[in-house]
């Protein structure tokens, strides 16, 4: 059975060095790996930048028009489509958004992000 941590002494029994297995190696060098929410390989930049992004401004503009319409029960069929379509849109930003945070406060909590 292997051990997941040996240590490496010299001729007096101090310990010089030590040895990892692989998946301790692997949870300790890389800990968002592991965590499904996390969104690896974006830099602090590209995570804020991320966090911080709305819909375009076209897009939004045809929301609020639909969503008014809507209140109004004003909407044809094609009309109800685009609204589903463009309100998915905003839950999928809205995910990624929260993920973009949450990774970006892993990393303040792992002192990775100044």
């Amino acid at each position: 059975m292997s051990e997941a941590v040996r240590y490496i002494t010299n001729e007096q029994g101090d310990r010089v060095g030590v040895l990892l297995d692989l998946d301790l190696y692997e949870r300790l060098a890389h800990p968002l790996a592991f965590d499904t929410e996390c969104l690896v390989g974006l830099s602090q930049e590209e995570l804020q930048a991320l966090a911080e992004s709305k819909l375009a401004p076209a897009a939004q503009h045809h929301l609020d028009i639909l969503l008014e319409r809507n209140a109004e029960n004003q909407l044809l069929d094609e009309e109800r489509a685009t609204l589903d379509y463009l309100l998915e849109q905003v839950d999928q930003l809205t995910l990624l958004k929260t993920r973009a945070r949450y990774t970006l406060n892993r990393l303040r909590e792992l002192g990775t992000v100044a």
